[in-house]
């Protein structure tokens, strides 16, 4: 009998345990995204108080973004070598050293140093959160526990903006670096005190070769990605770090497969289930962008709304995800992937294409509508995506599989705005042609229009001549923002192409997957 009560007290214990673990990596991976979203609107104070050009107070952002790209591979190999439990305090507390650093930085130069430290530590907080996911809560239940870690993941970017812009507005800009001290303190000594440390993998050696090629590669490529679609062509920096990334990136990917113990394992690709979700995760996160990127432009730009305004239209689309995850997670537990994914992924198909159809006159109460039932959309598919592919990793491998996926991500992602970016820039050079073509003074709605704001201004008292050149201006200003809106919904609508994409892949993703194929893989990968 005090036996069973025993097992029965280590039962309650193992429970508690795995979800207080993940309240510990929620935590982290909250802040380490937040920080990605919430810098980008304090740019403009920046440059005022350190007095420095857009040029340079771009590598605030940059260097963020250049650091986290190499720092991703290494994660598997140092949780393996070191533990999960030591290497998460560690970048944790890299972050929050980073982030205190910012908070006090003297000059521009000051705070770039700051963010790649930050940077140094952020990067290292999502793959090895996910190992940790991974490694304490059951196959089971990580559809429900990775919906609740996608909370954190999915809210933080839609927060980041308003928090942001009420801070830069009302309070000291600085406060958006600070206010990750005591929440970083919190974490690194709750997980001290909570997390469990993981079996150690003995390394035959690190790997120079990968991790010089991948940082060489994965810097050269992110940089020029990063440039969008300003970057000049013929500029020879420009070809050469693309030919030196794409050159270092293959050296990377032949050493790799030949290595007995390489920093990536890139053989965790012929792992079916693995390599669908990341297919598929990827081409939704080139969507998801669409309208995180393209409808704040459309609200900052075109209707004058202030960034914290909008982050507040956007806000329902992150609750209404933030509730679904549990819940898609919750339903692959149950059902597995496919039943999950396939209306997720229609319902965000829908909501985007109805998205492609603003104009000037769009209020943000239907925009807040459509975001919300977005978001229903993404809380369903993104996690049961992304878990039915660690699901089929053996546990061995989870580290090296969870710092592989998000190096693919960043990437992919990274590609997405480039070419996005791109279209939206070309489609609204093309929409003002086209537009101001049917703008003369030999069509009669135009007369007509001109001769209306001619006649308005004529009324306040300004002269006939001068009257005549701001109608013409006012016009094809108007123009401009109506070719600008147009280059947005024809971008938005290529992300709906981009999602349709993605449902026949799903397709082929299975349904309550058995533990005998779940042995199979570990069978083949022992």
């Amino acid at each position: 009998m005090n036996a069973a009560a025993g097992h029965t007290n280590a039962g309650h214990q193992d429970n508690l345990y795995k979800w207080l673990a993940l309240i510990v990596v929620v935590v982290g991976t909250f802040m380490a995204i937040l920080d990605t979203s919430i810098v980008n609107i304090a740019i403009p104070k920046m440059m005022n108080v350190f007095g420095v050009s857009t040029d340079q107070i771009q590598w605030v952002i940059t260097a963020y973004m250049l650091t986290m790209g190499p720092v991703i591979p290494l994660t598997g190999y140092l949780s393996d070598t070191f533990g999960t439990k030591k290497m998460y305090i560690w970048a944790l507390g890299a972050f929050t050293v980073g982030s205190a650093l910012c908070g006090f930085a003297w000059s521009n130069s000051a705070m770039i140093v700051a963010r790649i430290i930050q940077a140094l530590g952020g990067g290292m907080i999502m793959p090895i959160s996910m190992s940790i996911i991974y490694q304490v809560i059951p196959a089971k239940e990580r559809g429900m526990a990775l919906g609740i870690w996608g909370i954190a993941a999915m809210a933080a970017p839609a927060i980041g903006p308003t928090l942001s812009g009420y801070i830069v507005e009302h309070l000291n800009w600085r406060l958006i670096f600070t206010i990750n001290i005591p929440v970083g303190i919190i974490g690194v000594i709750l997980a001290g005190l909570l997390l469990k440390e993981s079996p150690r993998k003995p390394s035959r050696g690190f790997d120079y070769l990968g991790f010089v090629s991948s940082t060489v590669g994965l810097v050269s490529i992110l940089y020029v990605l990063g440039e969008g679609s300003t970057i000049d062509w013929n500029e020879f920096k420009n070809v050469f770090l693309l030919v030196l990334g794409i050159f270092s990136l293959m050296l990377f990917a032949a050493n790799e497969l030949t290595r007995d113990d390489p920093l990536l394992d890139l053989r965790v690709l012929k792992i079916w289930p693995y390599t669908l979700s990341i297919i598929i995760s990827s081409i939704t996160n080139i969507a998801l962008f669409g309208g995180v990127f393209l409808l704040p432009l459309f609200f900052q730009n075109l209707q004058g709304y202030s960034a914290m305004q909008t982050g507040l239209i956007m806000f329902p689309g992150a609750v209404a995800t933030g509730i679904m995850m549990p819940v898609g997670g919750k339903l692959f537990d149950k059902f597995g992937a496919k039943p999950v994914v396939i209306p997720g992924l229609l319902i965000l198909m829908l909501s985007t294409y109805q998205l492609s159809r603003l104009t000037l006159d769009t209020n943000s109460h239907t925009v807040m509508w459509l975001m919300a039932v977005r978001g229903v959309g993404l809380g369903l598919a993104m996690m049961p995506i992304t878990t039915a592919g660690m699901n089929s990793v053996p546990s061995h491998l989870v580290a090296r599989a969870s710092a592989l996926q998000n190096v693919i991500r960043q990437v992919a992602g990274s590609v997405g705005i480039t070419i996005l970016t791109t279209i939206m820039t070309n489609r609204q050079a093309v929409n003002y042609i086209r537009l101001a073509e049917q703008v003369s003074y030999f069509d009669a709605n135009s007369v007509e229009l001109f001769g209306r704001i001619q006649g308005w201004l004529s009324q306040q008292g300004v002269p006939a001549g001068e009257a005549q050149g701001i109608s013409v201006s006012t016009v094809f200003g108007l123009v401009a923002k109506e070719a600008a809106v147009q280059a947005i919904n024809d971008t938005l609508f290529v992300t709906v192409l981009i999602i349709l994409v993605t449902i026949p892949l799903a397709l082929l993703m299975r349904g309550k997957k058995s533990s005998k194929q779940k042995d199979e893989h570990l069978v083949m990968f022992e």
